[in-house]
């Protein structure tokens, strides 16, 4: 199976070219990609655990699903299928905003991302894929804000920097 390629862009989110997405993440380039946050109705943020064995950032907890675009894909469209992939659910999405960041990572490695921030609502139970994701619970924002404050080390990169500067785009 080819590995899966992500979309390389330029600082206004134009496509400039595809690259194996290991190779991206070697070389830091900058890619685009999504981060989905999951509400239910109490306004609780559905979380994921990131599987153990993941290549960065293992074990981990972010927002509910994350992942890149693929070519001809919508931001939207990439939403909905990682959300199935990963929890097992597809649910209306709507996207916020979008921004850069740069993140390494112990293993050498670099998530350079055009990251779009899209929100949906769902009530029910996920359905996880293992190989994906190790563990799910629901969180009420201010708690998470709080557990990122006192238990840093627990979250990833990207989901901190979006709790830090677009807290405020993940209203549903």
């Amino acid at each position: 199976m080819k590995e899966e390629q992500v979309i390389l862009v330029n600082e206004h989110d134009e496509q400039i070219g595809l690259m194996a997405k290991q190779e991206a993440h070697e070389k830091a380039l900058l890619h685009r990609a999504f981060s989905v946050f999951v509400f239910n109705d109490a306004n609780e943020l559905m979380l994921q655990q990131r599987a153990l064995h993941k290549y960065h950032s293992p074990g981990l907890w972010t927002n509910t699903c994350c992942s890149h675009q693929r070519e001809g894909e919508s931001n939207i469209e990439a939403g909905k299928r990682r959300l199935e992939e990963e929890m097992g659910f597809v649910t209306e999405l709507k996207e916020t905003t979008s921004f850069i960041y740069k993140a390494p990572f112990d293993n050498g490695l670099t998530e350079h991302e055009y990251d779009h921030i899209m929100v949906g609502t769902f009530n029910g139970h996920p359905s996880i894929n293992k190989d994906e994701v190790a563990a799910w619970k629901w969180m009420p924002l201010e708690d998470v804000r709080k557990d990122i404050t006192t238990r840093p080390k627990e979250y990833t990169a990207w989901f901190k920097i979006i709790f830090d500067k677009f807290y405020e785009h993940l209203a549903v």
